[in-house]
């Protein structure tokens, strides 16, 4: 059996080793549409994170017999087509809950305790010409008695909402496919999520739903102070907007996801002025040591649970 990795950078420095006591193994730190072709012909697995896989790439790898995506999401592969050609596609799920549920609250943080600037006020010797032992000249908050508005009540979305309770937030939440109810929480129209809370948290796939929900609209609508965090999937939020109204009203955005990845050359974000009121990671929330490990184990138990 030859198993082909296609991008294997999107795992980090984590250890593969477990896939060369599957088969025989060809791993490539990245791969581009045109190299997609060559690198597959002879794989009977392919496993990939985000390179697109069709029909005309299958036709190209006569012994495919196992496509293995390492994410939950399975918009790169074409389906259809490897149904007809019989080829198994598996995706994996569950493997990064906690990760991002702990990146949430890493980003909450960061925005709601000013620590970008206090952080800057140390470093940069500021704090060593102190008249007296503390400083607060940026306001800081408790996350207790805060109103939390979760989009998107999934696993994550749950798992949220149990430690922002923790903390004494106060959680509803809005349902975008309006399928997802429970009485745990309070469900909300998106406009009285967006009026009333203090924290806005995203945990929405993009789908015909959620494409644009939040635009330059729906965000002026926010009471000042809000913070707005997306890690559900770029596009969900209009950035455009974003970095516009970061510079024309009090609100904060913790965003892990971007509609294009890498962030492009020109992106708005890069010329915002209030810089303190934007944080942006590259898309890590997922990715800690532990769900990068366990997202591993479960494509390989993958490859050894499937038909070949």
């Amino acid at each position: 059996m030859k198993i082909v990795i296609l991008d294997a950078l999107t795992f980090g420095d984590a250890d593969l080793s477990v896939f060369k006591s599957l088969g025989e193994v060809e791993i490539y730190e990245t791969t581009s549409p045109k190299e997609t072709s060559s690198r597959i012909t002879n794989a009977t697995v392919i496993v990939t994170n985000k390179v697109v896989i069709g029909d005309e790439l299958m036709s190209c790898a006569p012994s495919l017999k196992l496509i293995c995506i390492a994410a939950t999401g399975m918009n790169n592969i074409d389906l259809d087509a490897a149904k007809k050609r019989g080829i198994e596609v598996k995706n994996v799920a569950g493997y990064s809950t906690d990760s991002v549920v702990q990146h949430t609250f890493s980003m909450l943080f960061y925005l709601l305790g000013s620590s970008r600037y206090y952080d800057e006020f140390v470093k940069d010797a500021s704090y060593v010409k102190s008249p007296v032992f503390t400083h607060l000249s940026k306001p800081f908050f408790e996350l207790k008695g805060k109103k939390w508005g979760i989009v998107g009540l999934g696993s994550i979305g749950r798992g949220v909402a149990t430690i922002a309770s923790a903390f004494g937030a106060k959680v509803c939440y809005h349902s975008t496919s309006g399928k997802n109810l429970t009485r745990d929480y309070m469900q909300v129209d998106l406009q009285t999520l967006l009026k009333t809370c203090d924290v806005i948290s995203i945990h929405a796939p993009l789908n015909e739903q959620t494409k644009g929900l939040l635009s330059d609209k729906e965000l002026r609508e926010c009471k000042n102070g809000a913070i707005i965090l997306n890690l559900g999937r770029g596009g969900i939020i209009d950035e455009e907007a974003v970095a516009k109204i970061v510079d024309q009203k009090e609100l904060y955005f913790g965003l892990d996801v971007l509609e294009s990845e890498p962030m492009r050359q020109d992106h708005p974000f890069l010329s915002v002025k209030n810089k303190e009121r934007l944080y942006v990671t590259p898309h890590i929330a997922w990715a800690s040591n532990e769900a990068r490990k366990k997202l591993i184990e479960l494509v390989a138990k993958n490859i050894t649970d499937s038909t070949l």
